[in-house]
């Protein structure tokens, strides 16, 4: 593991690295109210976590709607938004004629093709060649249409986006760059829920909250909503994987940076590029940033799984970060349980 202190925290990168990019949402009634007219939204648990010297807690969002992780609150809450300012009296129906093209490494696609689904739109979804197949399978059984292109995510990303301009389609990515910030931020401000529902949940102010990151989505509107609600009471803590810690060299160059490295078995992660709205917002609201193997993400699975939290190693990495750490007894920490098993 390697670890960062963030010398930009509190304030934030300078304005001129950040061309244009908003501050993470922290408007949880928003998403509350959508979310209310969803026949399949619900709380999902905090869960204590045991096997470590400090008192742990997980967020577990292996069966949130029924999609298998956290991102059921992202891409969908973006379509849901664009169904409803349609004003359409039948919702099923609202989107007929639409197409969302994405690039995704499996769980975000799967958001995307629910909501196209839902409201009557149409979903393209673009996958590298390491994306497991069994997420492809499920992509297509929620009604997507499959285009596999590049061997890394950000190859996909590109085709994507060739995809939407050349077809007239709707790019909905879960990252975001200069020019491209609407739809992310409403992406991200879905992720609220969760924040809002694990604050709420938690018996106990943490002492340490630990959020891994991709493009760095879910890690942007946690922390946000988290200083919301504890101040600078807990130490929150991004990870990454080591071979792809783009937050991580973002922070240390003070400007958004593309990183390389080989591929990672935590492939929900193994992004290179940082969510310029995340970064804007971590810069300003985490403490530190670590980067972790994929040797350290798998050590914890076992564990994990002994206790009826079967997760992956994107799943459970800020988990796994917290053997690094030498945390002791008095800790208390707060940790997201992001995805189920795969397929």
């Amino acid at each position: 593991m390697q670890e960062i202190d963030n010398p930009w925290r509190g304030e934030g990168l300078p304005e001129t690295v950040l061309t244009g990019a908003p501050w993470p949402s922290v408007d949880v009634g928003a998403v509350q109210a959508l979310l209310g007219r969803c026949p399949a939204a619900a709380e999902t648990p905090l869960v204590s976590v045991t096997g470590f010297a400090p008192k742990v807690w997980a967020k577990d969002e292996r069966g949130r709607m029924g999609l298998g992780s956290f991102k059921a609150l992202g891409a969908a809450y973006v379509i849901a938004h664009e169904a409803a300012e349609t004003g359409a009296e039948d919702m099923s129906h609202a989107l007929v004629g639409r197409t969302y093209v994405t690039a995704s490494a499996g769980n975000h696609g799967m958001s995307v093709a629910a909501g196209a689904r839902l409201f009557g739109a149409r979903a393209v979804i673009y996958l590298a060649e390491t994306v497991p197949e069994g997420f492809a399978a499920r992509l297509r059984a929620k009604g997507a249409e499959v285009v596999r292109e590049g061997q890394e995510y950000e190859a996909s990303m590109v085709a994507a986006g060739r995809a939407a301009m050349d077809n007239d389609w709707t790019l909905l990515s879960d990252s975001s760059w200069p020019g491209y910030l609407d739809l992310p931020h409403r992406l991200m401000e879905g992720y609220l829920a969760m924040a809002e529902e694990a604050a709420r949940q938690m018996p106990e102010v943490p002492t340490h909250i630990l959020l891994q990151a991709g493009v760095g989505g879910l890690a942007g509107a946690c922390a946000a909503w988290f200083r919301q609600v504890w101040g600078d009471a807990p130490r929150i803590i991004v990870v990454e994987p080591d071979r792809a810690p783009a937050l991580y060299e973002s922070i240390r160059a003070g400007r958004a940076l593309e990183t390389s490295g080989p591929v990672s078995n935590m492939g929900r992660l193994d992004c290179k590029v940082p969510s310029l709205i995340a970064l804007k917002g971590l810069a300003r609201d985490a403490d530190a940033f670590v980067t972790i193997t994929d040797d350290e993400a798998e050590a914890v699975l076992e564990g994990l799984a002994a206790q009826g939290l079967t997760t992956t190693p994107s799943g459970a990495a800020g988990v796994a970060a917290i053997a690094g750490l030498a945390l002791g007894a008095g800790a208390r920490v707060l940790c997201i349980l992001s995805e189920g098993p795969e397929a």
